[in-house]
């Protein structure tokens, strides 16, 4: 390879099998094997992996930051090439951008673009690499205002399946720009560079944290339902089902605001007063200052390392009286801490340019079964992949960061977008270089 510092590991080296699982965040690594991984370093590493890979009729699977649930990287033969060295970010503020390295991480780039009082809708968990977050759409902090982070990618340098490195942006290649902005996993290339829209940063953010039995369900998810259409974009409104420490079943709510002023946070919070049954409320606090740090350690507590995790999700426009029974049972039948439901208001997304992504709705659901003991595995899948398969017909979709495609197909796309994406495929990968999406093992004709 180009650089000393490359490691190439062959299936049964020394070291393999740690390099292997080093590609997951999540301690449930999947019983899949490539042949050969490969560590690039460097931009050169990469065209050069690609093309052996071309030679060797290697197909390619690409990790950045390793957190998809489902480890889409770690398929049975071929390359799994790692690009996380590629973390490299430099901002130029006088353009409002920034060029990033796909294994950089979300959440220290929001810490270098404060230091310039700039911000960029990073997603919500610590430690992602912004190369999957962003081709797979993106859903992060202040996304209801910005829309999905990947409508914010400008333009990105591209290792195809020809082993070249190209520039997509609205003038060159800009069907692959078109197809990196949610293909996911599914993309057919090596993202190495992202240019990106940088916004001003949020002056206040603040938090409030409200906790409620299970028997007021109904009452609680309805309410915030119906609130979604009015709720300012600067809120994120969730409602998260899980189990408080005595191992009983609440439902937590908290709705991070990211504004402008003091004022206009107290303003927003104070909506979430008008909930029917705050009298019910075991904890109320309606109102706390908070930093990025916060809101991250915040959400981090859901989702603990070396935890072996399954999840499943969905987009839908149903009615509350449609959605709560099923809502109902994923409470009742909901596994031991730190399991969870997420229920978020997404609403009507914000303007943007055309894109593959597009199957969001108004609200999205999401499950997430853990457990440290590998023979809570098999209950723990069957938990979230039968509960949203009982709410299928109730979805528009899914999205793909908290994807379960091996075990439930489901779209991510428009049909209308799956048909461009496999006639963009069959253009810059007719051999079929990169995996396709899991669940979809071959494509069809064009």
């Amino acid at each position: 390879m180009a650089t000393e510092a490359t490691r190439q590991l062959a299936r049964g080296d020394d070291g393999y099998e740690a390099a292997r699982t080093a590609t997951m965040w999540n301690a449930r690594t999947p019983q899949r094997y490539p042949d050969l991984v490969v560590i690039a370093q460097d931009e050169q590493d990469v065209l050069e992996a690609v093309r052996g890979a071309r030679a060797r009729g290697m197909r390619i699977g690409v990790r950045s930051g390793g957190h998809s649930w489902a480890g889409n990287h770690v398929r049975d033969g071929g390359m799994l090439l790692d690009v996380s060295a590629l973390s490299g970010a430099s901002i130029d503020a006088s353009s409002m951008t920034a060029l990033v390295g796909p294994g950089c991480r979300a959440d220290e780039l929001l810490a270098l673009l404060a230091r310039q009082d700039l911000f960029f809708p990073a997603g919500h968990c610590k430690g992602v690499g912004v190369g999957g977050y962003l081709l797979q759409g993106g859903f992060g902090w202040n996304g209801r205002v910005h829309g999905p982070a990947c409508a914010s990618v400008r333009a990105l340098e591209v290792v195809t399946a020809a082993g070249e490195l190209v520039r997509a942006d609205a003038d060159s290649h800009s069907d692959l720009l078109w197809a990196a902005r949610g293909a996911g996993p599914g993309f057919f290339g090596v993202v190495t560079r992202f240019e990106l829209d940088l916004y001003p940063r949020p002056s206040v953010s603040a938090n409030c944290v409200y906790t409620y039995p299970l028997d007021v369900l109904e009452e609680l998810f309805g309410w915030a339902h119906r609130i979604g259409p009015s709720l300012p974009r600067t809120m994120e409104l969730m409602l998260v089902i899980h189990r408080d420490e005595q191992g009983e079943v609440e439902i937590g709510v908290i709705a991070p605001v990211l504004v402008e002023s003091e004022q206009q946070a107290r303003e927003q919070l104070a909506l979430l007063e008008s909930c029917p049954v705050l009298d019910r409320a075991k904890l109320a606090i309606p109102h706390v200052p908070v930093s990025m740090d916060d809101l991250y350690a915040g959400i981090m507590a859901g989702y603990p390392d070396r935890h072996r995790w399954t999840a499943d999700n969905m987009w839908t426009d149903a009615e509350a009286q449609q959605l709560l029974p099923g809502v109902r049972r994923i409470a009742e039948t909901l596994p031991a801490h730190p399991s969870h439901m997420l229920w978020m208001n997404w609403g009507e997304r914000a303007p943007g340019p055309d894109m593959a992504f597009d199957l969001d709705a108004r609200t999205y659901i999401a499950l997430y079964a853990a457990s440290q003991d590998p023979a809570d595995d098999q209950p723990n899948e069957a938990w979230a992949t039968e509960r949203m398969r009982e709410m299928e017909p109730l979805a528009t979709g899914i999205q793909l960061a908290d994807e379960n495609l091996a075990r439930r197909p489901a779209p991510f796309v428009s049909d209308a977008h799956l048909r461009r994406l496999d006639n963009i495929r069959a253009a810059y990968d007719p051999d079929g270089l990169f995996h396709p999406w899991m669940g979809r093992p071959s494509l069809p004709p064009r």
